[in-house]
C-alpha cells in the first residue's frame, strides 16, 4: 500500500546493489575526461570538469567551425568520443566529423523517413570494442564508429525493433525513440515516445543486450495481473491502456546499479475514465535494478493524471547535506514545475511532501484522485496558482480581456482543478512550462540550475462522437488529434500549428506527416489504410471521402474509439489576440538553487516572446551545460542567443547570436587541449544542402558576438543553411 506521501519504501536487494563494483566495460565521463556524453554522463548531471574557458576568459570566445546539416526540427546534442563529434541530423542520419574542425568522416543513413525528433545517441566499450548505439524512429543500431555501418551481430542486420516485444504484434504499436537510451554493463535501457491518446501503446522500460541486441528485461509501468500496483489500474489495463512512458530517457547509479526513470501520463491525456485509479508507475519517478528490471522503489508525483502533467525531463543524480549527512540523491520535476528530490536508495523525500486536498472531476465518468502531494521545498519553478491581480495589463483592451477570461474560469487559477464541460480551465504551470526536455544541469556542490517556460494552458473537456455515431474521419481526429489541435483545429500557435487549412496539401504529403510523425506529433503508422483516408478527407473537407467505405474500419482493435468519449478542445496557450501570454511577465526563467536547503541562489528572466526585450522573459527549449569553471551555457531561446552565465550570480557574461535558435543542450569537451562548446542551431523551415564542413574561419565573419561585461570575438565561415552545428572556443593561442 502507498503511503501519503506517495512514496514506497518496499526494497529489493539494495544492499545487493550498493555493494557492485563499478562498470568498466562502459564509457564513462569522470573528473579527467575530455569526452561529452549525452547530458554529460550516465548521472545526467549536464557538468563538465573541464575548465579552460573561465569568468576572466569567456569574452574571447570565437565561432571556429561550422557543420551545415539539412533542413527540418534539430534539438540533438551531439555524442564526443576520442576526438570524434558524433551528431544527429534533422533527416534521422547520424554525421561523424572531427571534433577539433568539423571536417567531415563519414554519414550513416538508415534510409527512414523522418519526422521524430532524435536528441542524442549513445556508446558502449571504447578502443576497439567501442560501439554507437543510435535511435531514429522505432529502430536502434549498433554501428562501428570507423565506419558508419551497422555490426551485422547486434538484432537483424544491425539493428532492434522497440516495437516488437512490447504488446501483441509489432505493426499494432507505435513507439518512437526520441532521446537515447542508457548504458549499463552491457545493457542498453530505454524506453520512448507513445501516442498520447487511445489507442496507444504500453510505456514499458526495456533492457537490451549491447552486443546481440537480445531483450533481457522488461519492466511493465502499466502493471501486469499479480504485479505491483496492479490495483490501481483496473483490471484489464494491461491490455488495452497506453502511455506511462519514460519519454525523455533515464540516469543510472553506476556504483549501486540503480536505473531511475521519470514518466509521463497514461493515456488518454485528460479523461481517465478507461482508467480509473491512482495508475500507479504513471507520473512516477521509479529506481529500478538495472541488470534485472526489479522495481526498488516509486514515487507518484501525480496520481490519476487528467492534465498531462509529464516528468518531462529525465532525473538528474547529485549529492546534497541534510542534517550534516551527505545524501546521494535524485531529482527530478515536472510540467507543474515541482521539484523533487529523493533519497537515491529509499525513495524518501529529502524535504516535507503535504497530501493536498482537489476537487473532484464533473466530467460523466470521470473519477479524480482526493489528494495530490506537494512537496514544500524548492519553491515551484513557474507559478502554481494565479488571481485576478496576476492577469495581464499590457493594454487597457487586454487587460479587460484578461480579466473576463478569468472571471469565467472553471475553479479559478489553481492547480489541479480537473477540467469540465463548458467552460476553460487554467492548466498550470501549462501544457509546455516548467523545464522541458532539454532538463536540469546540477553541480558538485548540490545546486541545481533549471531554465523554465511560466505560461499557463488553458482547456475545457468537449464530447468526441463516436465512430458509431459520425463520420470515420471526424472520429479518428477527435480521438487522435483534438487533444492538441483542438475540436476547431485552430492549434495553439506556435507550439501546436493550426490544421484548419489544409485544402492544397495532397493528400500524400498528408499521409506522410501522419506516418512519419512530426516535432512534438507522434507518429501513426499503424494507422489502418481506410481510417488514414477518411481522416485526411475530414482534414481537407471536414467529411469523410465520397470514395472510401467502411470495410476497411474495424471497430475492435487499436483504432475502434470508445462508445462515449471526451477530450479536450486543444493544448492552447493562454495567450491574448496579439500572442502574449495572458498573465504578467515573466514568462520564463533561469535559476539556481541550493538542493542542499531547497532555497534559490538566483533567478532570473530568460527567454522572449516576439519583440519584447528579456526581461520580460518567455518560452524555451533546451537544456544548460555547467562547468568546473563555474560557466553556465545555454541556448534555449526563440531569439537564436546563446548565453553564458555566471553560476554564483547568474550574470550574464557573454553571448552571440546564432544562424538559428540553438534550443538544444550543448556539449562541452577538450580535443588536442583546446576545450570546445558546440551547440545545435535549428530553423524549422530553410537550410539545406549536404553536410560538409564550413570554410575556414576568417576573422570578422559568420556570428556577431556580444559581450555582456567582456568584448565579444567574432569568427567562422559563413554557410547558406541555417541549420547546424556550431563550434566555439578560446583563440589558438597559449592559454593566459
Amino acid at each position: 500500500m502507498q503511503s501519503k506521501r506517495g512514496f514506497d519504501m518496499r526494497l529489493t536487494s539494495v544492499t545487493a546493489i550498493a555493494a557492485s563494483l563499478l562498470c568498466m566495460s562502459c564509457v564513462r565521463q569522470d573528473a579527467t575526461s575530455t569526452d561529452w556524453l549525452y547530458n554529460g554522463g550516465p548521472e545526467g548531471s549536464h557538468y563538465s570538469p573541464l575548465d579552460q574557458i573561465t569568468a576572466e576568459n569567456v569574452g574571447e570566445l570565437e565561432q571556429v567551425w561550422t557543420f551545415p546539416l539539412e533542413e527540418g526540427g534539430l534539438q540533438s546534442q551531439p555524442l564526443v568520443i576520442d576526438g570524434v563529434l558524433y551528431g544527429p541530423s534533422p533527416s534521422g542520419k547520424l554525421n561523424a566529423m572531427d571534433a577539433a574542425t568539423g571536417e567531415w568522416k563519414w554519414t550513416f543513413d538508415p534510409k527512414l523517413p523522418a519526422g521524430q525528433p532524435i536528441r542524442g545517441l549513445a556508446a558502449h566499450g571504447e578502443g576497439d570494442s567501442l560501439r554507437l548505439l543510435f535511435s531514429t524512429r522505432n529502430y536502434v543500431y549498433a554501428l562501428d564508429p570507423k565506419t558508419g555501418q551497422p555490426i551485422s551481430s547486434f538484432g537483424k542486420d544491425g539493428r532492434i525493433d522497440v516495437q516488437e516485444n512490447l504488446r501483441g504484434p509489432a505493426d499494432q504499436n507505435g513507439m518512437y525513440i526520441t532521446t537515447p537510451g542508457t548504458v549499463f554493463e552491457d545493457s542498453y535501457i530505454v524506453s520512448g515516445r507513445v501516442s498520447e491518446s487511445t489507442p496507444s501503446s504500453p510505456g514499458d522500460v526495456r533492457a537490451y543486450d549491447v552486443r546481440t541486441g537480445a531483450l533481457r528485461w522488461t519492466f511493465h509501468t502499466i502493471p501486469h495481473p499479480g504485479e505491483e500496483g496492479a490495483d490501481t489500474w483496473p483490471v484489464d489495463a494491461y491490455l488495452t491502456q497506453g502511455g506511462a512512458n519514460a519519454w525523455t530517457g533515464s540516469v543510472v547509479d553506476v556504483e549501486r546499479g540503480i536505473v531511475f526513470v521519470a514518466t509521463g501520463s497514461a493515456a488518454d491525456d485528460f479523461y481517465g475514465a478507461a482508467r480509473l485509479g491512482d495508475n500507479r508507475f504513471a507520473n512516477s519517478i521509479i529506481a529500478l535494478d538495472a541488470r534485472t528490471g526489479r522495481r526498488l522503489w516509486d514515487f507518484q508525483a501525480v496520481r490519476h493524471d487528467l492534465w498531462d502533467m509529464d516528468f518531462n525531463s529525465a532525473p538528474v543524480l547529485l549529492t546534497v547535506t541534510h542534517n550534516g549527512r551527505k545524501i546521494d540523491a535524485v531529482a527530478a520535476t515536472n510540467k507543474l514545475s515541482y521539484i523533487y528530490l529523493l533519497d537515491r536508495v529509499t525513495g524518501e523525500p529529502l524535504f516535507p511532501v503535504d497530501e493536498v486536498a482537489v476537487p473532484a472531476s464533473t466530467v460523466p465518468g470521470e473519477r479524480a484522485a482526493a489528494t495530490q502531494p506537494v512537496p514544500r521545498l524548492p519553491r515551484p519553478l513557474s507559478r502554481t496558482s494565479v488571481s485576478e491581480s496576476d492577469m495581464s495589463e499590457r493594454t487597457p483592451d487586454v487587460a479587460a480581456w484578461a480579466r473576463g477570461v478569468w472571471l469565467g474560469l472553471n475553479g479559478g487559477g489553481r492547480q489541479f482543478v480537473p477540467m469540465t464541460i463548458g467552460k476553460d480551465t487554467l492548466i498550470l504551470s501549462g501544457f509546455i512550462g516548467g523545464v522541458g526536455w532539454g532538463g536540469m544541469a546540477a553541480d558538485p556542490a548540490g545546486t541545481i540550475y533549471a531554465n523554465a517556460t511560466d505560461v499557463p494552458g488553458i482547456s475545457r473537456i468537449v464530447e468526441a462522437k463516436s465512430l458509431l455515431s459520425s463520420g470515420v474521419g471526424e472520429a479518428a481526429y477527435q480521438q487522435q488529434c483534438a487533444a492538441c489541435h483542438g475540436a476547431d483545429r485552430k492549434g495553439a500557435p506556435p507550439d501546436v500549428p493550426a490544421i484548419d487549412a489544409l485544402q492544397d496539401r495532397t493528400d500524400e504529403e498528408l499521409t506522410t506527416i501522419l506516418k512519419n510523425g512530426r516535432g512534438r506529433m507522434p507518429a501513426f503508422s499503424t494507422m489502418p489504410a481506410a481510417t488514414m483516408t477518411n481522416l485526411i478527407s475530414y482534414l481537407k473537407t471536414g467529411q469523410d471521402s465520397p470514395t472510401a467505405t467502411r470495410a476497411g474500419v474495424s471497430l475492435q482493435g487499436r483504432f475502434a474509439p470508445s462508445r462515449t468519449v471526451y477530450t479536450s478542445n486543444g493544448n492552447r496557450n493562454f495567450v491574448d489576440a496579439d500572442g502574449y501570454p495572458g498573465v504578467k511577465p515573466p514568462w520564463g526563467t533561469l535559476s539556481a538553487i541550493d538542493m542542499n536547503t531547497g532555497q534559490y541562489r538566483w533567478r532570473i528572466p530568460f527567454g522572449t516572446v516576439q519583440d519584447l526585450g528579456p526581461e520580460f522573459g518567455g518560452p524555451n527549449t533546451g537544456g544548460a551545460v555547467v562547468t568546473a569553471s563555474g560557466l553556465l551555457f545555454i541556448g534555449a531561446t526563440a531569439d537564436r542567443k546563446f548565453h553564458v552565465f555566471d553560476t554564483r550570480t547568474g550574470r550574464l557574461l557573454w553571448q552571440t547570436t546564432l544562424p538559428a535558435a540553438g534550443q538544444a543542450t550543448p556539449a562541452v569537451y577538450m580535443a588536442n587541449g583546446r576545450q570546445y562548446v558546440v551547440i545545435a542551431a535549428s530553423a524549422r523551415r530553410g537550410g539545406g544542402g549536404r553536410p560538409q564542413p564550413a570554410p575556414a574561419p576568417r576573422a570578422g565573419g559568420g556570428l556577431a558576438a556580444e559581450g555582456a561585461g567582456h568584448s565579444g570575438g567574432a569568427g567562422g565561415g559563413e554557410t547558406e543553411s541555417r541549420n547546424a552545428y556550431i563550434a566555439f572556443a578560446l583563440p589558438s593561442r597559449p592559454r593566459r
